[in-house]
C-alpha cells in the first residue's frame, strides 16, 4: 500500500534501472523531481551516499544541477564518516572542490539552524540507514524535517534499501519517557522500514508539518536481503564496515550500555564481544539453553585497540549468522547479557551516563527503550522472559505503518 501523500505518488513512476535495485539517488539524477527543478538546495549525506559506480552523491548532484548545490550537511561520525566513537563531535568545514560549507549535525547542535538553511529552496537527504531504531541517522532526519518545517524549506528524501530487509520486526517499541537521540519516537528496535518510509511515518505521527517529498527506489522488495539488492555494502559509519556487522547490530548495539566490549577497536565490531573476565567456553555452554536460531558462536580472544578494555586481552565470542531469516539479533544479545550476568555477577556492570547526550537515564535503558531489559537481567532472567522481552506485536506495528509504506 502506498502513502496518500500526492508528492510521493507523483514521484513513484518506474525509472531506469542500473541493476536489480535502482536507488532514489539514481532515479533523482535520471528524472529530477519537480521540487528540485530550478531549486537551490542543500544535501545531507556522507561517504556511503554513492551510486552503483561508487560516485559520491554530492559530486553527482553538483554535476547534474550546476551551481545549485549550496550547502552540505553531515550526520554523526562526520561527512566522511571519520569519527570512530559516540559523542565525538565533528567540526564544521568547507568542501574545497564545490566551495560550499559543510555543516556538522553532530557538533554544537544536532539540528540545522536557520542560518544553515538560509537561501535554500530544498534540503535533499541521502543516507544509508542500518534498519535499527538506535542508529542516529533517522533522528538526524527528524531534526532536519523539524528545522525545515520551521523555515518553510521542502525536504526530498532519496531512498535506499533497509539492509535488514523489510519484513522482520523485533524488539519492543520505545516506551514514553525514554526518548533520546537514539530514539525520539515509539519504534521497534528492528523496524523493517526504509529511510524514506521511516521519514514519512515520523513526519505523520510526530506531526512535523514539513513539505516532504520522496524519490523511491525501483526494484526493491521487502523480502530482499542486502545481497539480493545487487549492491555493494559501503560502511555508513566506521564500526559497520561489513554487512555481517549490520546483521547483528540490532542486538549487539545494546552492549554499548554495558562494560562488555562490543568489538570496537577490533576488525570485527559488533560481530565479536567480550571482556577480560569472560571464559568463552563457559559462556558458550550457558548459551545453549536459550536455543537461539540461525546463529553460531565461536570462542575468541581479542585485544581492542581503542575504547573499552583498550590493550587488554578479552575472552568472548564471535557471532556467525547462518540463517538471516531465522536469526533474532535482539533476542540473541539479551541472552548473551543474561548469561554473562549470571556467570560473572560481580564483574558485569551497566554503563553509567552520559551516553549520546543523555546525562540522567541509564544508557541501556535508552538503548532498549525502557528499563525492562535491565531489570530482567538483574533479576536473573530465564529464557522464557528473554523471549518475551524480545517480542513485538508485529501486526500492530504493521497496521500502524501501513499508510506510510512505499513498497508493497
Amino acid at each position: 500500500m502506498f502513502p496518500r501523500n500526492s508528492h510521493l505518488s507523483a514521484e513513484s513512476n518506474v525509472g531506469p534501472s542500473s541493476g536489480p535495485v535502482t536507488i532514489g539517488l539514481e532515479r533523482c539524477l535520471a528524472d529530477p523531481p519537480e521540487v528540485l527543478r530550478g531549486a537551490a538546495f542543500g544535501l545531507l549525506s556522507n561517504q556511503a551516499s554513492v551510486d552503483a559506480g561508487f560516485q559520491l552523491a554530492h559530486a553527482l548532484l553538483a554535476r547534474r544541477f550546476p551551481g545549485r548545490l549550496k550547502a552540505l550537511f553531515g550526520p554523526q561520525h562526520g561527512f566522511w564518516s571519520q569519527q570512530q566513537d559516540n559523542m565525538i563531535e565533528t567540526p564544521h568545514g568547507r568542501d574545497r572542490e564545490l566551495d560550499v560549507s559543510v555543516h556538522s549535525l553532530y557538533a554544537d547542535q544536532r539540528k540545522p539552524t536557520p542560518d544553515m538553511l538560509a537561501g535554500l529552496d530544498c534540503l535533499v537527504i541521502d543516507l544509508q540507514d542500518a534498519g535499527t531504531r538506535v542508529y542516529t541517522f533517522v533522528w538526524t532526519v527528524v531534526h532536519c524535517m523539524q528545522a525545515c518545517a520551521a523555515a518553510g524549506v521542502p525536504v526530498l528524501v532519496l531512498d535506499r534499501p533497509n539492509p535488514l530487509g523489510g519484513i522482520a520486526v523485533e524488539g519492543p517499541r520505545l516506551s514514553p519517557g525514554f526518548e533520546s537521540f537514539v530514539g525520539l519516537y515509539s519504534v521497534p528496535m528492528r523496524h523493517g522500514l526504509t529511510m524514506a518510509e521511516m521519514a514519512v511515518y515520523l513526519h505523520r505521527r510526530m506531526a512535523i508539518g514539513v513539505d516532504l517529498h520522496v524519490a523511491k527506489m525501483d526494484g526493491w522488495r521487502r523480502a530482499m536481503s542486502w545481497t539480493d539488492t545487487g549492491r555493494v555494502w559501503v560502511a555508513p559509519s566506521p564500526n559497520l564496515p561489513r554487512i555481517e556487522g549490520v546483521d547483528v547490530y540490532p542486538g549487539q548495539v545494546l552492549l554499548e550500555g554495558t562494560n562488555l566490549s562490543e568489538g570496537r577497536g577490533t576488525t570485527l565490531p559488533f560481530e565479536v564481544c567480550g571482556a577480560p573476565f569472560i571464559d568463552s567456553r563457559r559462556l558458550l555452554d550457558a548459551l545453549e539453553r536459550f536455543e537461539l536460531p540461525g546463529v553460531a558462536f565461536r570462542p575468541v580472544q581479542f585485544e581492542p585497540t581503542f575504547q573499552k578494555w583498550q590493550g587488554v586481552n578479552c575472552g568472548g565470542v564471535c557471532l556467525h549468522v547462518l540463517d538471516r531469516r531465522r536469526f533474532t539479533p535482539f533476542r540473541t544479545t539479551l541472552a548473551l547479557m543474561a548469561c554473562v550476568k549470571r556467570l560473572w555477577p560481580r564483574e558485569f556492570q551497566w554503563r553509567q551516563p552520559p551516553y549520546e547526550y543523555e546525562h540522567v537515564r541509564m544508557p541501556i535503558d535508552i538503548l532498549a527503550g525502557s528499563d525492562a531489559v535491565r531489570q530482567a537481567i538483574d533479576g536473573d532472567a530465564e529464557p522464557e522472559e528473554i523471549n518475551a522481552l524480545a517480542a513485538v506485536p508485529e501486526l500492530a506495528w504493521w497496521s500502524d505503518v501501513t499508510d506510510c509504506l512505499l513498497y508493497a
